[in-house]
């Protein structure tokens, strides 16, 4: 199981200790880093400046919104940032929710996700192994663009710059069981967002038809410390934002999978504190043993003795968001 190291997105501006902890990342033998996007700092730039300090370490995008840019645009960021940093990136990509991508990028959320995903991967793959002009007669992504108030002058057109690797490695943030059954038959990946290895039969039935070299690499919140229960708390945080805020009272895909995972009860009332404005109480409400199986939070010891479960699965590659040097090494000791 490789570890790469999951930066996140930006809050109110640049961490600038991120450099450094990539350069210690990279130095301890980690595989990967990952940064991310909301609505505000992008996946790609941190990228490319972390591909100018560095050298081996693999850059991926954990994840790139489909919303945010055309399937030739973010293929055409991929070859690029892929010929600059000497063949490192990882594609990651997600489709985010309506509330992002009619809220922020001003574009309907696709009726059938499935389909617009599968386009979307379609085309950039198209982009990248440059057998011809890209052409797609589709429903979210038509290449050329045909729609009523087309000009008719559209022309398919091939990538002028040749990618450095055609078969540049794509993976999908997927969370329904459909979602990941699909992500198993077009990509070359699956990054899920929650992932506990004490339930690793909830995704037995999709992963079953994945090929040997699928990478499965979820995030986790780590960091080596005596109290449990205080190094659960950015983690109790985190879900109390993203199951609560991150999606309508209606429709949020967070609590979906919480829910899916045995916390249903749990995650409509965290949903209910956080959309009445009580977003402390909303974090206090996340069960600890649901923070707890997914995260490595505790002393060495016990770290140690959980991260066996991580290994035991289907999991390649384990994303760990670590505040510290000293849980990096801890990790990367463990893993050897």
């Amino acid at each position: 199981m490789r570890l790469g190291l999951a930066l996140g997105y930006w809050g109110r501006g640049p961490d600038p200790r991120h450099v450094a902890l990539v350069a210690e990342a990279e130095r301890l033998g980690y595989d990967s880093v990952w940064t991310a996007e909301s609505w505000g700092s992008d996946a790609f730039t941190p990228l490319t400046w972390i591909a100018a300090h560095t050298r081996r370490i693999r850059l991926g995008t954990a994840v790139a919104q489909m919303a945010a840019r055309s399937p030739t645009a973010t293929a055409m960021h991929a070859l690029t940032l892929d010929h600059l940093s000497g063949g490192r990136l990882l594609l990651g990509l997600g489709l985010s929710g309506p509330q992002v991508v009619e809220g922020w990028y001003g574009r309907p959320f696709p009726q059938s996700p499935l389909t617009a995903t599968r386009e979307y991967v379609d085309v950039v793959r198209q982009v990248l192994r440059r057998r011809g002009p890209v052409t797609l007669d589709g429903r979210y992504h038509p290449l050329p663009y045909g729609g009523p108030d087309a000009t008719g002058l559209g022309r398919a057109l091939k990538s002028v710059t040749h990618p450095l690797r055609p078969d540049l490695p794509v993976l999908l943030g997927a969370e329904g069981p459909r979602n990941i059954a699909q992500t198993v038959r077009i990509a070359d990946g699956w990054l899920p967002l929650y992932w506990s290895p004490m339930r690793t039969e909830a995704y037995a039935d999709a992963l079953a038809e994945a090929r040997e070299d699928f990478m499965v690499a979820p995030l986790a919140q780590a960091r080596v410390c005596s109290d449990v229960a205080e190094g659960l708390r950015p983690v109790k945080a985190m879900l109390g934002f993203y199951v609560g805020g991150m999606g309508h009272a209606g429709r949020n895909f967070h609590a979906d999978l919480m829910a899916r995972m045995g916390f249903g009860d749990a995650a409509r009332e965290v949903r209910r504190l956080f959309l009445a404005g009580h977003r402390e109480a909303a974090a206090a409400a996340v069960p600890d043993d649901f923070a707890d199986e997914i995260s490595l939070v505790g002393p060495r010891s016990r770290i140690a003795e959980r991260l066996e479960a991580w290994r035991a699965g289907p999991v390649t590659d384990l994303l760990v968001i670590a505040p510290d040097r000293e849980t990096l090494r801890v990790l990367a000791d463990l893993s050897t």
